[in-house]
C-alpha cells in the first residue's frame, strides 16, 4: 500500500504543478498533518461505489452529499482559469473532503507556523481539510484528476481568500491546534 507523500514547499515561482520540494527534502509524515487537522484515509479507489470503508467512514462523519468532478482541460470549462482560481490561497467555513479516484493533484496547507506544506493526492488518497485552514488546490504536470467530493449536508462551495482571519471559524481552528483529533480507527486498522 503507498503511504501519502508530503513535504515542505520552497519559495519558488515557477510553475504551479511542478513539486516544489526543498533541497533536501523535508518530508512532513500523516502525523504532522493530523497535528494541524488534516485527516488522512488510503482507501481501494477500483471499488468506491461499494467500498465499506468508505461506508463507514461517511457514515461516522456524516458525509451525506457526494458528486464526481474530472478536472483535465478536455473536461472542465474554463480549465486554466478554474485551476488560477482554485490556487488563491482560502479557506472554507466546513471541512473539505476529496477522495482521489484517479490521476494525481496537490493540495497545499498551512502549518502552525504559517509554511505551505504540499500533499501529493494520488488513486485511494481521501483527505479532510478542517474548515478555517488556509489551504489550495493544483493538478501537477499530468493535469488530470477524478476526485469525490463530500459534504455534511448540502453542498457549500464559498471560498474565502486570505485575509480571512475575522471568521469565527478561522479563530476556532487556530485556538483548536492543539486539541484537534481525527478519526483514525481505518487508519489504525490499515484500512
Amino acid at each position: 500500500m503507498a503511504v501519502l507523500e508530503a513535504w515542505y514547499m520552497d519559495e519558488s515561482t515557477e510553475d504551479q504543478r511542478l513539486p516544489h520540494k526543498l533541497q533536501p527534502n523535508q518530508a512532513v509524515s500523516v502525523q504532522e498533518l493530523q497535528d494541524i487537522g488534516v485527516c488522512y484515509w488510503k482507501l481501494n479507489a477500483d471499488i468506491y461505489e461499494n467500498d465499506p470503508a468508505l461506508q463507514k467512514i461517511r457514515g461516522e462523519k456524516g458525509y451525506s452529499y457526494m458528486d464526481i468532478i474530472d478536472v483535465h482541460p478536455d473536461k472542465l470549462p474554463n480549465y486554466e482559469e478554474k485551476l488560477k482560481m482554485f490556487y488563491e490561497e482560502h479557506l472554507h467555513l466546513d471541512d473539505e473532503i476529496r477522495y482521489i479516484l484517479d490521476g494525481r493533484a496537490y493540495f497545499d496547507v498551512r502549518d502552525k507556523n504559517d509554511r505551505w506544506i504540499r500533499i501529493a493526492m494520488t488513486k485511494g488518497d481521501m483527505i479532510t481539510l478542517p474548515a478555517g485552514i488556509y489551504h489550495r488546490f493544483t493538478m501537477d504536470e499530468t493535469n488530470y484528476t477524478k476526485a469525490m467530493r463530500l459534504f455534511v449536508g448540502e453542498p457549500v462551495w464559498k471560498a474565502y481568500n486570505r485575509p480571512a482571519d475575522h471568521f469565527e471559524i478561522r479563530k476556532q481552528y487556530v485556538d483548536s491546534l492543539n486539541a484537534i483529533n481525527c478519526f483514525t480507527g481505518l487508519i489504525a486498522q490499515g484500512l
